[in-house]
């Protein structure tokens, strides 16, 4: 078995959920707007384009750097998070 760290695991998760709501949004906004049936060739192309897009949002803006290094903001973290295993509970 493969073993990954709990932020790459976390950072995969994310991914996949966004990567299949990316897909079903985009299939739901193809049939509306255009009345074309959802085919095997449809869900390719959707695929296709929601792929960099999940990377996007799920590895470069969720980057605790990006905020800071994109508009100069700096983001609040604190020492122990509460979604970290050993995190004290307030």
């Amino acid at each position: 078995m493969i073993k990954v760290s709990e932020r790459t695991e976390r950072l995969l998760e994310f991914m996949v959920i966004g990567l299949v709501m990316g897909v079903a949004e985009d299939l739901l906004a193809v049939w509306l707007s255009t009345g074309e049936p959802i085919t095997w060739n449809v869900l390719a192309t959707v695929f296709a384009i929601a792929l960099p897009f999940a990377f996007i949002s799920e590895y470069v803006v969720d980057h605790p750097k990006f905020w800071h290094a994109v508009f100069g903001i700096k983001r609040k973290v604190s020492a122990a998070r509460s979604d970290e295993p050993g995190a004290k509970e307030n």
